[in-house]
């Protein structure tokens, strides 16, 4: 399976060519990288890369799949588009886009060129979430998830971060999210919704020079509750990626177009 990248300013690009190209977790492995700086050039050092392209639809018909993991969102539509037209698969890392109509497009392209697509947050998929969403607390109540987010974030604001709290917040409480409320509170964004008559409450913080608040999550249930933060290892962009190359073995998407529309119609209303 030959893989191609667009994306490198982001961490997760350095995590998911270790994974293929260093350690080897699967036979897929990255085989272009798109871009032309030093960001660029060491990761194509790193996973022993050849192909480095400046634009990404150079390689349209000599790859298997593209994974997209550009840090702004606003972005993802029209590096995906092109790809999934031409029927290759695509993974787009967080967020699917930062505007719900760009998200739609991306669904629909996918659907033209009859492409499997998926996004998700990395979070969605670590050890600690799949202990909440497994929990027996009887009938859900309310989830609250809290996390760091910038609303004045240079990559579309608070679609960079928030992607993870909305994304996390839609395994627990999954369904179609009704109006969002929204309140700040001190340097906190508090976003409140209906979620298939469960109460979920979104709490955005925004770092400072010294730090962020770590993830955390709580499900309420009428029989019992669990509350815990949400640790993130070395290793958190594997369970994700395993998720991706699954569906590329399988010919079937994780997540369904509603569930990754849910937390881009959420955090657009933000």
């Amino acid at each position: 399976m030959r893989i191609a990248l667009v994306g490198t300013e982001n961490s997760h690009a350095d995590h998911i060519v270790r994974a293929l190209n260093v350690d080897q977790i699967s036979d897929a492995r990255v085989v272009a990288l798109v871009g032309d700086d030093e960001e660029t050039r060491k990761l194509a050092a790193l996973g022993g890369i050849a192909d480095v392209v400046s634009t990404s639809g150079e390689l349209i018909g000599s790859v298997d799949a593209l994974i997209v993991t550009n840090r702004d969102g606003a972005v993802h539509r029209e590096l995906a588009v092109p790809f999934l037209e031409a029927g290759t698969p695509v993974w787009v890392d967080k967020p699917l886009a930062a505007s719900t109509a760009d998200a739609r497009a991306i669904l629909d392209a996918a659907r033209l060129g009859g492409a499997l697509v998926t996004s998700y947050s990395a979070v969605r998929w670590v050890a600690d979430a799949d202990a909440l969403a497994a929990a027996q607390v009887g009938e859900v109540q309310t989830v609250t998830v809290t996390g760091p987010a910038d609303p004045d974030s240079e990559y579309s604001g608070i679609f960079f971060y928030g992607i993870h709290i909305a994304d996390l917040a839609q395994r627990l409480a999954p369904g179609e999210p009704g109006p969002v409320s929204v309140e700040r509170v001190g340097s906190t964004v508090v976003a409140r919704y209906l979620c298939n008559g469960v109460l979920v409450t979104l709490q955005f913080v925004k770092p400072t020079d010294d730090g962020r608040v770590p993830f955390h999550a709580a499900v309420v249930g009428r029989t019992g509750l669990v509350s815990q933060a949400v640790e993130l290892d070395a290793e958190y962009v594997v369970p994700g990626l395993k998720v991706f190359l699954k569906m590329l073995e399988s010919g079937e998407r994780p997540l369904d177009d509603a569930t990754l529309l849910a937390p881009i119609t959420v955090l657009e209303q933000l």
